[in-house]
Protein backbone atom coordinates (compact mmCIF):
# COMPACT_ATOMS: atom_id res chain seq x y z
CA UNK A 1 0.00 0.00 0.00
CA UNK A 2 1.15 3.83 -1.13
CA UNK A 3 2.50 5.49 1.49
CA UNK A 4 0.23 8.46 2.58
CA UNK A 5 1.47 12.38 2.12
CA UNK A 6 1.68 13.47 5.41
CA UNK A 7 1.23 17.18 4.05
CA UNK A 8 -2.00 15.97 2.42
CA UNK A 9 -2.97 14.51 5.71
CA UNK A 10 -3.02 17.49 7.45
CA UNK A 11 -4.78 19.79 4.48
CA UNK A 12 -7.60 17.34 5.09
CA UNK A 13 -7.26 17.19 8.90
CA UNK A 14 -7.30 21.17 8.94
CA UNK A 15 -10.25 21.69 6.91
CA UNK A 16 -12.54 18.79 8.75
CA UNK A 17 -11.26 20.18 11.82
CA UNK A 18 -12.57 24.01 11.21
CA UNK A 19 -15.62 22.68 9.86
CA UNK A 20 -16.12 20.47 13.49
CA UNK A 21 -14.93 23.58 15.15
CA UNK A 22 -17.43 26.20 12.96
CA UNK A 23 -20.05 23.54 13.78
CA UNK A 24 -19.79 23.07 17.30
CA UNK A 25 -19.51 26.97 18.52
CA UNK A 26 -22.97 26.89 16.28
CA UNK A 27 -24.52 24.70 18.42
CA UNK A 28 -23.65 26.72 21.47
CA UNK A 29 -25.23 29.60 19.62
CA UNK A 30 -21.83 31.52 18.52
CA UNK A 31 -19.98 31.98 15.32
CA UNK A 32 -16.34 31.85 15.21
CA UNK A 33 -15.61 34.61 13.04
CA UNK A 34 -17.50 36.68 15.61
CA UNK A 35 -15.16 35.46 18.25
CA UNK A 36 -11.77 35.77 16.47
CA UNK A 37 -13.14 39.66 15.53
CA UNK A 38 -14.44 40.71 19.15
CA UNK A 39 -11.01 39.66 20.17
CA UNK A 40 -13.13 36.80 22.85
CA UNK A 41 -11.18 34.48 24.12
CA UNK A 42 -12.42 30.86 23.22
CA UNK A 43 -9.56 28.42 24.22
CA UNK A 44 -11.24 26.24 26.03
CA UNK A 45 -13.61 25.62 23.71
CA UNK A 46 -11.29 25.02 21.10
CA UNK A 47 -9.28 22.53 23.30
CA UNK A 48 -12.39 20.67 24.00
CA UNK A 49 -13.37 20.20 19.96
CA UNK A 50 -10.03 19.64 19.37
CA UNK A 51 -9.97 16.70 21.54
CA UNK A 52 -13.26 15.45 20.17
CA UNK A 53 -11.90 15.77 17.28
CA UNK A 54 -8.84 13.90 17.78
CA UNK A 55 -10.73 11.12 19.20
CA UNK A 56 -12.97 10.52 16.10
CA UNK A 57 -9.83 11.48 13.84
CA UNK A 58 -6.66 10.69 15.12
CA UNK A 59 -4.34 9.74 12.25
CA UNK A 60 -5.70 13.14 10.80
CA UNK A 61 -4.51 14.86 14.43
CA UNK A 62 -1.46 13.26 14.52
CA UNK A 63 -0.78 14.96 11.02
CA UNK A 64 -1.84 18.50 11.96
CA UNK A 65 0.10 18.30 15.39
CA UNK A 66 3.14 16.90 13.67
CA UNK A 67 2.72 20.35 11.31
CA UNK A 68 2.08 22.57 13.89
CA UNK A 69 4.06 21.54 16.74
CA UNK A 70 0.96 21.78 18.99
CA UNK A 71 -2.70 23.13 19.12
CA UNK A 72 -1.45 26.59 20.87
CA UNK A 73 -0.13 27.54 17.40
CA UNK A 74 -3.36 26.39 15.28
CA UNK A 75 -5.74 28.26 18.07
CA UNK A 76 -3.09 31.46 17.35
CA UNK A 77 -3.69 31.35 13.85
CA UNK A 78 -6.98 31.39 13.88
CA UNK A 79 -7.34 34.08 16.12
CA UNK A 80 -5.04 35.82 13.90
CA UNK A 81 -7.66 35.27 10.80
CA UNK A 82 -6.69 31.90 9.98
CA UNK A 83 -10.38 30.63 8.22
CA UNK A 84 -12.26 34.17 9.17
CA UNK A 85 -10.58 36.99 6.61
CA UNK A 86 -9.59 35.56 2.90
CA UNK A 87 -6.25 37.20 2.90
CA UNK A 88 -4.97 35.91 6.88
CA UNK A 89 -6.08 31.93 5.29
CA UNK A 90 -3.48 29.96 4.04
CA UNK A 91 -4.96 26.48 5.31
CA UNK A 92 -7.37 26.36 2.88
CA UNK A 93 -8.75 27.10 -0.54
CA UNK A 94 -11.94 28.45 0.73
CA UNK A 95 -14.18 29.94 3.63
CA UNK A 96 -17.84 29.15 3.70
CA UNK A 97 -20.58 30.56 5.64
CA UNK A 98 -23.88 28.92 4.99
CA UNK A 99 -27.33 30.78 6.01
CA UNK A 100 -29.21 30.37 9.17
CA UNK A 101 -31.25 27.06 8.74
CA UNK A 102 -29.43 26.04 5.68
CA UNK A 103 -28.09 22.51 5.18
CA UNK A 104 -24.68 22.51 3.95
CA UNK A 105 -25.33 20.05 1.41
CA UNK A 106 -27.78 22.38 -0.51
CA UNK A 107 -25.33 24.54 -1.99
CA UNK A 108 -24.19 21.16 -3.82
CA UNK A 109 -27.96 20.66 -5.77
CA UNK A 110 -28.35 21.16 -9.25
CA UNK A 111 -31.43 23.34 -8.65
CA UNK A 112 -28.72 25.48 -7.31
CA UNK A 113 -26.65 28.57 -8.85
CA UNK A 114 -24.64 31.51 -7.48
CA UNK A 115 -23.92 34.62 -8.02
CA UNK A 116 -20.28 35.68 -9.20
CA UNK A 117 -18.44 38.35 -7.85
CA UNK A 118 -14.59 38.89 -8.75
CA UNK A 119 -12.53 41.10 -6.70
CA UNK A 120 -8.87 42.41 -6.14
CA UNK A 121 -7.21 40.64 -3.60
CA UNK A 122 -7.25 43.79 -1.33
CA UNK A 123 -10.48 44.23 -1.72
CA UNK A 124 -11.24 40.80 -0.49
CA UNK A 125 -11.41 41.35 2.86
CA UNK A 126 -14.14 43.57 3.52
CA UNK A 127 -16.12 42.30 0.53
CA UNK A 128 -16.35 38.94 2.60
CA UNK A 129 -17.38 40.94 5.54
CA UNK A 130 -20.14 42.29 3.74
CA UNK A 131 -21.73 39.49 2.06
CA UNK A 132 -20.99 36.96 4.91
CA UNK A 133 -22.34 38.99 7.40
CA UNK A 134 -25.79 39.35 5.07
CA UNK A 135 -25.75 35.42 4.87
CA UNK A 136 -25.83 35.18 8.75
CA UNK A 137 -28.81 37.39 9.07
CA UNK A 138 -30.58 35.52 6.33
CA UNK A 139 -30.95 38.42 3.65
CA UNK A 140 -28.68 37.26 0.94
CA UNK A 141 -29.01 33.28 -0.10
CA UNK A 142 -28.56 29.67 0.84
CA UNK A 143 -24.63 30.14 1.42
CA UNK A 144 -21.75 32.06 0.18
CA UNK A 145 -18.07 31.18 -0.09
CA UNK A 146 -15.04 33.47 -0.61
CA UNK A 147 -11.15 32.24 -2.22
CA UNK A 148 -8.50 32.33 -0.17
CA UNK A 149 -4.68 33.40 0.19
CA UNK A 150 -3.79 29.68 -0.34
CA UNK A 151 -2.71 29.68 -3.78
CA UNK A 152 -4.71 27.40 -5.62
CA UNK A 153 -3.29 25.40 -8.69
CA UNK A 154 -6.73 25.94 -10.30
CA UNK A 155 -7.06 29.76 -10.56
CA UNK A 156 -6.28 31.35 -13.58
CA UNK A 157 -4.87 34.64 -11.99
CA UNK A 158 -4.72 35.94 -8.62
CA UNK A 159 -7.86 37.45 -8.33
CA UNK A 160 -10.35 36.45 -5.82
CA UNK A 161 -13.95 35.62 -6.24
CA UNK A 162 -17.20 35.65 -3.90
CA UNK A 163 -20.26 32.78 -4.94
CA UNK A 164 -23.59 34.17 -3.25
CA UNK A 165 -25.62 30.86 -3.53
CA UNK A 166 -29.37 30.79 -3.95
CA UNK A 167 -31.50 27.34 -3.96
CA UNK A 168 -33.29 27.53 -7.24
CA UNK A 169 -32.04 29.31 -10.19
CA UNK A 170 -35.38 28.76 -11.93
CA UNK A 171 -36.69 31.24 -8.88
CA UNK A 172 -35.89 34.24 -10.95
CA UNK A 173 -37.35 36.60 -8.09
CA UNK A 174 -35.51 35.30 -5.48
CA UNK A 175 -32.01 35.21 -7.71
CA UNK A 176 -32.71 38.94 -8.43
CA UNK A 177 -33.90 39.61 -5.24
CA UNK A 178 -30.33 38.87 -4.06
CA UNK A 179 -28.74 40.50 -6.73
CA UNK A 180 -30.47 43.65 -5.22
CA UNK A 181 -29.28 43.22 -1.95
CA UNK A 182 -25.60 42.51 -3.53
CA UNK A 183 -26.21 46.39 -4.92
CA UNK A 184 -27.43 47.22 -2.19
CA UNK A 185 -24.16 46.08 -0.22
CA UNK A 186 -22.08 47.74 -2.96
CA UNK A 187 -21.64 45.64 -5.22
CA UNK A 188 -23.11 47.78 -8.53
CA UNK A 189 -21.02 46.44 -11.30
CA UNK A 190 -22.46 44.06 -13.66
CA UNK A 191 -22.35 40.06 -12.49
CA UNK A 192 -22.64 36.65 -13.60
CA UNK A 193 -24.89 34.16 -12.15
CA UNK A 194 -24.14 30.31 -12.97
CA UNK A 195 -26.18 27.13 -12.45
CA UNK A 196 -24.76 24.34 -10.95
CA UNK A 197 -25.98 22.76 -13.76
CA UNK A 198 -23.18 24.22 -15.99
CA UNK A 199 -20.50 24.09 -12.99
CA UNK A 200 -21.21 19.87 -12.63
CA UNK A 201 -20.57 19.62 -16.34
CA UNK A 202 -17.76 20.70 -15.97
CA UNK A 203 -18.60 23.92 -18.86
CA UNK A 204 -16.55 26.87 -17.72
CA UNK A 205 -15.90 30.40 -19.50
CA UNK A 206 -14.09 30.27 -22.52
CA UNK A 207 -14.13 32.22 -25.49
CA UNK A 208 -17.60 32.96 -27.42
CA UNK A 209 -19.10 30.34 -24.99
CA UNK A 210 -22.02 31.73 -22.74
CA UNK A 211 -21.99 29.91 -19.28
CA UNK A 212 -23.80 32.58 -17.34
CA UNK A 213 -27.64 31.58 -16.52
CA UNK A 214 -28.19 35.54 -16.08
CA UNK A 215 -26.33 38.63 -15.90
CA UNK A 216 -26.84 42.00 -13.84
Amino acid sequence: MAEVDPEALADVGYGIFEHLLNKGLRAQGKYLFALVEQGVNFSQEFGIMFQQFSGEYPQLADALTKRFKDIDTIYGMIRAGEGVLPSKTTQMYWIVQDAPESHPEAIEDENAGKWLIFLEPDRADASWKKVRDATVEGTLGISTKVSTAKPNPESRDNQKVIYVYTKDWADETDVMRVRQTLKDLGFVDRIGYKRNIETFAGEYAKKGKRVTYYSA
